[in-house]
């Protein structure tokens, strides 16, 4: 298995985020979900039941803290992502796409904390938090829609021109998006500065295990990465 590690920019110094870095290898090729799996449908029927409460407003709150910088505010379509599914499944309307991305949705849904996800190939193994820098932006969508970066929490890969950003907790750059191709990922689960590391490890624990369950990694692990004080 391949070395992975989240290293944190000192520029974030306090860092507002305490991180877990899940990855998987070997994975089946992902293909378009048809039919959404039993796991997801469980859990998107108790958010149902439950209501908007099922990730309390304390909990949503404390997420978006973790983005609240400069001239970023995580409102409107720059909500974390964890906001957009827990109103999707509320509407019925929650996405699926394909094996790796519905795990992601699916612990970021029941977690009510933000992941982005990668190819591993195309993101590389050693990957970098950072704040988005003026002018900053990349490509979200196949239609080439851009998102702007300034002041954003952001994951970055390293390239030989440096560390260019892949994703965030809103949208994830096309770059490195899952594909058809896909054989190892990496992903990021964004958490409050102040949760608990077991309970977080928890949650990178259970994206570990779907990702061999439901998505046949062959190898599957996590780490929480504690910021130096």
């Amino acid at each position: 298995m391949a070395e992975y590690r989240l290293q944190i920019d000192p520029s974030l110094a306090p860092c507002p985020t305490r991180a877990a870095l899940v990855w998987g290898e070997g994975i089946e090729p992902p293909t378009p979900t048809i039919d959404t799996p039993d796991f997801l449908a469980e859990l998107v029927g108790q958010v149902r039941e439950v209501g908007e409460s099922f990730v309390p407003q304390e909990m949503r709150g404390r997420v978006r803290s973790i983005f609240r910088h400069g001239k970023y505010k995580p409102s409107g379509r720059g909500k974390p992502a964890s906001e957009f599914l827990l109103r999707a499944a509320l509407a019925g309307t929650f996405p699926v796409v394909n094996g790796p991305v519905d795990v992601n949705n699916a612990v970021s849904l029941e977690s009510g904390l933000p992941g982005s996800i990668f190819d591993a190939d195309l993101s590389g193994t050693h990957l970098l938090l950072r704040r988005g820098l003026p002018d900053e932006s990349y490509v979200f969508n196949p239609s080439g829609q851009r998102i702007d970066l300034e002041d954003l929490l952001l994951v970055c890969r390293h390239t030989p021109a440096g560390w260019e950003a892949c994703g965030n907790a809103v949208k994830d750059s096309m770059a490195t998006k899952i594909g058809p191709s896909t054989r190892n990922v990496v992903a990021v689960l964004y958490a409050p500065a102040d949760e608990p590391i077991d309970v977080l490890g928890a949650w990178a624990a259970r994206f570990a295990e779907l990702l061999a369950s439901h998505c046949g990694a062959e190898e599957s692990d996590f780490d929480v990465v504690v910021p130096a004080s």
